[in-house]
């Protein structure tokens, strides 16, 4: 039987991307689409960025972070909160590193361009405190049952089982 955290990273496996949101140093808040990258020691969730993004001024001044997932079709969703922070660690970014990366930097006239060895990646690690998900377990024909019944009945739809967490850990 999957535990909670099982089935909280088997969701975000699933969905593979994430609207990261951060906080603005002018106080508004600012989301971005985000692909989960393997997990490595260090974080709970891993991303990729370059250097002088505009997440990177925000994660410098607020390292709050949520993370919104959604799965069309099933209807399954996670939002988790946590605390994110800047690695430019090249170990850690050489043991996450994915060939697809180098389609997000140009090549610019170097060659390391979207290599491990790229100076311009960074990576983002959240460690999540808390989280909330729906996991569906059931048919889509059901889910949708359930949804036109409660439009009908105006009793709540129940289409999976809602989970919490609190400070999950790797």
């Amino acid at each position: 039987m999957k535990t909670e955290l099982d089935k909280f990273y088997g969701l975000i496996d699933d969905i593979k991307v994430a609207m990261m949101t951060t906080r603005r140093p002018d106080g508004h808040l600012e989301s971005r689409a985000m692909a989960n990258q393997k997990r490595a020691d260090g974080a709970d969730l891993w991303f990729v960025t370059a250097e002088g993004s505009a997440k990177l001024r925000d994660i410098e001044h607020d390292p709050h972070v949520n993370l919104a997932y959604y799965k069309q079709g099933s209807y399954e969703w996670v939002s988790a909160s946590g605390i994110a922070h800047i690695s430019r660690n090249r170990a850690t970014i050489a043991a996450l590193y994915a060939p697809d990366w180098k389609a997000w930097f140009g090549q610019e006239g170097d060659p390391r361009h979207g290599t491990a060895d790229d100076p311009r990646i960074v990576l983002i690690g959240v460690d999540v405190h808390a989280a909330v998900f729906l996991e569906v377990d059931k048919p889509k024909p059901i889910v949708l049952f359930e949804l036109v019944k409660g439009w009908f009945t105006g009793e709540p739809a129940e289409p999976g089982q809602t989970y919490e967490l609190t400070e999950p850990h790797r």
